[in-house]
């Protein structure tokens, strides 16, 4: 049988032609959604009266047929089918016959790849959900476990204030959270079906597009059938998302690169997420982690190809849009993959408090409370400032720590301030005292983690 679309052409298609237009070879992943489409839509065409109901009986059937054989592997594709569309449609002819024909009545190729992607698309926002609110739970659970233990928090790459492990994994975890509600915010927006908008203009035939968005699971119709076969945004806002995310999990695959390297040594990785060295027996590699921030970049190309593709298209279908699929198929597949993989290391990652411990004593961690301790004591913020820094360089100059500094020092940098008035200037109290909201002192990480369980109850 030739092309389902062949009438008004005296040539079949070049070889070379069938192989470059083909989208069947990845599109085909979406079998299930477009069976689901031609199911809703026949079953709309026969309580209209367009078809009988013995033949809409008839269509599905076959279809049911067409989806075990899939499923199964006894049914395949190859270029001649050209897309799934046509592929199932093919076949659907050749299991029941003529009726099969009277299944495209009232829509197009056009709508008909909208739905699929849609639904495949939602399908798929969801399992992104659940997979981040695995995540989620893996963070809440460290985050606990690490609540009280001291590291350094760092701006610039340079030592700046000491605070919690937990508290680091409270700022991944609103990261992560800002992900999942992207994406539901995605899925309501793009919650219309466009099936029965044809091929940019509607129907002749009198159709009920609500009951096709009804029994496919969405909100509504889409409101204009030009804007519906032509719209990709959705797909944008999805990719959107996903680089957002990926941009997330890379930043905090760099932070265990630089934790698992020598000079840190802050975390044990599991050796199940590492490879070695084919010639430098010693190695560890943290493979993962750096895997995890190149993958970025793949989806982050994934975004930028189908922004590319878009921005010239005029409306409404244009063959350009057959481009859509494959960077959206591989940012679906890297991104779920990628956080699935660090959800796991995560999971298997410890931290050495015996490697950490020693790094508090260096960077003046502790100068920012000194100082705000000056100004509870009646010295102007800015002046307590500048002789925190006169400090700094006393230390530095006497290779000492504040707690070392005496009397005599301090008078000498300012003749208000003492060893008595800057109080305890432990790391452990500079972290306790940190207690204003969302801030890092242990108890008040516990808030944060109990607000993020409750959250999380609000997904399930």
């Amino acid at each position: 049988m030739g092309a389902l679309w062949s009438g008004r052409f005296k040539k079949d298609m070049d070889s070379m032609v069938k192989e470059f237009n083909a989208s069947i070879g990845f599109d085909q992943r979406m079998y299930n959604e477009d069976i689901d489409g031609s199911i809703a839509h026949v079953s709309m065409l026969a309580k209209q009266g367009i078809v009988t109901d013995e033949e809409a009986e008839t269509i599905i059937a076959g279809l049911e047929k067409i989806r075990a054989g899939i499923a199964d592997g006894s049914i395949t594709f190859n270029v001649e089918d050209e897309d799934i569309h046509m592929g199932i449609e093919s076949r659907l002819i050749e299991e029941v016959g003529d009726v099969g024909k009277k299944l495209h009545t009232a829509r197009s190729r056009n709508d008909q790849c909208q739905v699929d992607a849609r639904l495949y698309l939602k399908k798929e926002i969801r399992n992104m959900i659940s997979e981040l609110t695995e995540l989620e739970e893996v963070i809440l659970a460290k985050a606990e476990k690490y609540k009280d233990a001291l590291t350094v928090g760092f701006t610039h790459i340079q030592h700046a204030q000491p605070v919690t492990i937990g508290f680091i994994f409270m700022a991944y975890f609103q990261m992560f959270r800002r992900d999942i509600e992207r994406l539901e915010d995605t899925l309501s927006r793009m919650d219309l079906c466009p099936l029965g908008a044809c091929a940019l203009a509607g129907t002749t035939f009198d159709t009920d597009r609500h009951m096709t968005a009804e029994q496919l699971g969405f909100s509504a119709p889409t409101e204009n059938a030009m804007d519906s076969v032509s719209d990709r945004d959705y797909m944008i806002e999805f990719l959107s998302d996903a680089s957002i995310s990926m941009m997330h999990t890379s930043r905090w695959a760099e932070e265990f690169v630089w934790w698992n390297s020598s000079e840190f040594s802050y975390i044990e990785l599991d050796d199940s997420f590492c490879t070695g060295s084919s010639i430098m027996p010693q190695k560890k590699n943290p493979d993962m982690a750096e895997l995890l921030r190149g993958k970025c970049g793949r989806v982050y190309g994934d975004l930028m190809q189908l922004l590319t593709v878009m921005k010239g298209t005029p409306l409404a279908y244009n063959k350009d849009f057959q481009e859509d699929k494959e960077g959206l198929f591989d940012a679906v597949d890297t991104w779920k993959a990628s956080v699935a993989i660090f959800a796991r290391m995560l999971e298997n990652t410890e931290f050495r408090m015996d490697k950490i411990e020693p790094r508090l004593k260096e960077g003046f961690l502790n100068a920012t409370d000194i100082a705000e301790h000056m100004a509870s004591s009646g010295i102007p913020f800015r002046e307590a400032h500048n002789i925190v820094g006169r400090m700094v360089q006393c230390c530095e100059e006497k290779g000492c720590q504040f707690e070392d500094l005496t009397d005599e020092d301090l008078s000498a940098i300012d003749s208000r301030i003492n060893r008595e008035m800057l109080g305890d200037v432990s790391i452990r109290a500079c972290v306790d005292s940190r207690d204003s909201f969302g801030g890092t002192a242990p108890h008040e990480v516990e808030r944060q983690i109990k607000a993020g369980r409750d959250w999380m109850n609000t997904l399930l």
